[in-house]
């Protein structure tokens, strides 16, 4: 259980005041894109890929 300030809260209503972020666009600029985002870049295409050949 998590205390908060008006009572308790199971885990489950403490989960459902997390925000959601589902299939979310981020836009990829290599202008200012460091060798970390173009390897996760090239990690997101490969699970992409991955998905599409089953």
């Amino acid at each position: 259980m998590v205390y908060r300030r008006h009572g308790y809260m199971n885990q489950e209503q403490n989960k459902s005041n997390l925000p959601v972020a589902k299939q979310e666009d981020v836009e990829f600029s290599a202008e200012v894109a460091d060798r970390d985002d173009f390897e996760a870049a090239e990690r997101a295409q490969a699970a992409d890929d991955r998905q599409e050949d089953q």
